[in-house]
């Protein structure tokens, strides 16, 4: 299994975009530095997969990656 994990200040448009994963999840930040700490542990990882750098940091968002989804 394959994670995917990112960050976003528009939560709602970029689960739409990755076309509604149903076991997303979310975690809201105060502080950018936290949040690209934060996607920093995880991408590129064994499991994980992303991009740094988003459009946006307030929100960190995962999902397992499935034949239904666009990472």
């Amino acid at each position: 299994m394959t994670w995917y994990v990112g960050l976003t200040d528009d939560p709602n448009r970029r689960r739409a975009e990755h076309g509604n994963p149903p076991d997303w999840q979310q975690a809201a930040f105060g502080r950018e530095q936290e949040a690209r700490a934060w996607e920093a542990r995880y991408v590129g990882k064994p499991g994980y997969q992303g991009g740094p750098g988003g459009a946006g940091w307030r929100y960190g968002y995962w999902y397992t990656i499935t034949p239904q989804t666009t990472e």
